[in-house]
């Protein structure tokens, strides 16, 4: 469907310039501002736009619980790999997703940074996931886990696996092992964290952390390198945090 290939491209970060020309930036030291509408105008909410993401989780609005389900279990996919990229392209038609409050969300794909970009009392643990999703009407969400040192976690092992055999192999994986028990959320309205920053994203992030093996994410930052964007300023957003 069209909003889905529309919604996957901006879930990427890539611009039609990048799509064509191939990756025209990267990530700096995780807290210098970047710069990436000096690289390329089409980026140029990523400097100047007041709703961008990500955030430090610290002194929410509102406490409040968000009504948030998820329908994952065992899913398959491809791998894509890249600069400054893993992530898994998951297979259509799966009916894999979440739902917030009333609103269906249809998942689309899971990438991953290290260290995590959004930050809890100015802290950030050592790698998250970011399982984007789209509504019927291209509409983004993304469901935010962070990681923390821990036992070995199976479904990344999965990803290792096929990390290792190269890019594009298919692999099936249970997203469950990537999720906390019990889900719930931090709660604000964001962007895209990668260029070209589009807002409008639904963000929710997870309070507890998965554990993965402190191997695992090695290989995972070794992978991928510094992958965190610098934090971005609230300018009066609306963050609810869980109860």
């Amino acid at each position: 469907m069209k909003y889905v290939a529309i919604a996957a491209a901006l879930s990427l970060g890539i611009s039609s310039v990048a799509l064509a020309q191939g990756k025209d930036w990267t990530f700096g030291d995780g807290e210098t501002p970047e710069a990436w509408g000096a690289i390329n105008a089409q980026y140029a909410s990523c400097d100047i736009g007041k709703m961008q993401s990500p955030i430090d989780l610290t002194d929410p609005d509102a406490i409040g619980t968000l009504k948030l389900t998820t329908n994952f279990g065992e899913a398959s996919g491809k791998l894509s790999l890249g600069e400054e990229k893993v992530q898994i392209d998951f297979d259509p038609g799966q009916n894999k997703g979440m739902m917030s409050g009333a609103k269906a969300f249809n998942l689309l794909q899971v990438h991953f940074h290290t260290p995590a970009e959004h930050a809890v009392n100015g802290q950030r643990y050592p790698m998250t996931a970011h399982f984007v999703h789209a509504t019927s009407a291209g509409e983004l969400g993304v469901l935010g886990v962070f990681f923390t040192e821990g036992d070995e976690n199976d479904a990344i092992e999965e990803l290792l696996d096929a990390h290792a055999q190269g890019n594009g192999t298919a692999l099936s994986i249970d997203i469950d092992d990537m999720l906390p028990e019990t889900i719930e959320v931090y709660r604000y309205m964001g962007s895209l964290t990668t260029p070209p920053c589009s807002e409008g994203v639904n963000w929710h992030v997870a309070n507890v952390p998965v554990e993965a093996s402190a191997d695992q994410i090695a290989k995972l930052r070794g992978a991928l390198g510094p992958t965190a964007r610098s934090i971005q300023d609230r300018n009066g957003r609306l963050l609810v945090a869980p109860e």
